[in-house]
């Protein structure tokens, strides 16, 4: 596996997200100096992997702020044009290349009736941080692989900084410093994955299921399952999942669950009982001896998001080795999607 890019940039995150957690209470001060004195929301925007961070930044966010807290929908600005008053928002933009038009479109529309912007993008001179108040750069140096990985985990702290200037979260800074550390951990766990890859190396389909804080670790493990190996994995919420998609699985659907050992926990376990019922191989990446994929015992379930990401990626990775596939450039995907 290390003779990819995709494991290089992987190999990357700890220093990245140490770099990131030393700025930590400067760029919380920064959020906090924006934050607008009657905050009426906070809307994040992205597309992609990015999107996948928005939506982990929403629970912590809203949770954080006290405010509702949405997902923007480009395409009404982009296509339908609509007009939307932002007075007294914060609009978070996210995008790895700060170079997607349609971000910047809807940032610049958000900004012209009355929006704050945050950009979180790891290009500081970017068309993106041209146009924001504050700018959050991720210095996670390039990333040449297609499959975003050292950005992703970058952008979930990032966004959960944000939320820390905009309120209560539920991690420590003594939980923060321990962060690189177990991503390391994890890194140097290669056999779990690989293992799980080969038992599942003849699935044509699979499900990635988490919720709340989690669940957008499900997304972003789907992606890049998809990314790296072609592999049709689709991620869902487990409240979602009972709502109809579980009719899907049988013997020939295989289902990750990420659990990271918070709220959710007890709706995971009966879910692992319905999918055992529907006779669909299962695995557990979870903080626990038993788990298929395990995660670091201890951590803050906002954090284990962070570390479930991680495993995801070495999943994909694992699968792409298997099955013969080059993760670095799937065919017909590039390094910046640049829709409008």
């Amino acid at each position: 596996m290390a003779a990819t890019l995709m494991a290089q940039e992987m190999a990357e995150q700890p220093a990245v997200l140490a770099r990131l957690i030393d700025r930590f209470e400067s760029d919380v001060a920064r959020v906090r100096a924006l934050r607008p004195a009657q905050l009426a929301g906070v809307v994040l925007v992205a597309r992609g992997s990015s999107d996948h961070a928005a939506v982990f930044g929403r629970y912590l966010v809203e949770s954080a702020a006290g405010r509702p807290t949405s997902l923007a929908a480009p395409s009404l600005h982009t296509l339908y044009h609509a007009h939307i008053d932002y007075n007294g928002y914060l609009a978070i933009a996210l995008s790895q290349s700060g170079a997607t038009p349609e971000i910047i479109t809807v940032c610049e529309r958000m900004r012209a009736t009355g929006a704050r912007i945050i950009a979180i993008t790891n290009n500081a001179d970017s068309p993106l941080a041209s146009v924001a108040d504050v700018v959050l750069t991720l210095e996670a140096g390039e990333e040449r692989a297609v499959p975003a990985t050292k950005t992703v985990t970058s952008q979930f702290l990032a966004v959960a900084t944000v939320a820390a200037g905009l309120g209560s979260v539920p991690f420590t800074t003594t939980d923060l410093a321990a962060l690189p550390g177990h991503v390391s951990t994890v890194l140097a766990d290669d056999t779990a994955p690989r293992l799980l890859a080969q038992r599942w190396a003849g699935m044509d389909r699979l499900f990635v299921v988490a919720r709340g804080l989690l669940y957008g670790a499900a997304l972003e493990t789907a992606l890049k399952i998809k990314e790296a190996t072609g592999v049709l994995a689709e991620g869902f919420s487990a409240a979602d999942l009972r709502h109809g998609p579980v009719a899907a699985i049988d013997a020939n659907v295989a289902a990750l669950i990420l659990d990271g050992g918070g709220a959710a926990s007890g709706d995971l376990a009966d879910l692992r009982d319905v999918l055992r019922r529907r006779n669909g191989p299962i695995a557990l990446c979870a903080a626990s001896e038993n788990a298929d994929l395990p995660l670091p015992m201890h951590v803050p379930e906002a954090l284990a998001a962070i570390l479930a990401t991680v495993r995801g990626q070495q999943l994909a990775l694992a699968l792409a080795a298997v099955l013969g596939r080059n993760p670095d450039a799937p065919a017909g995907l590039s390094k910046v999607t640049p829709t409008h």
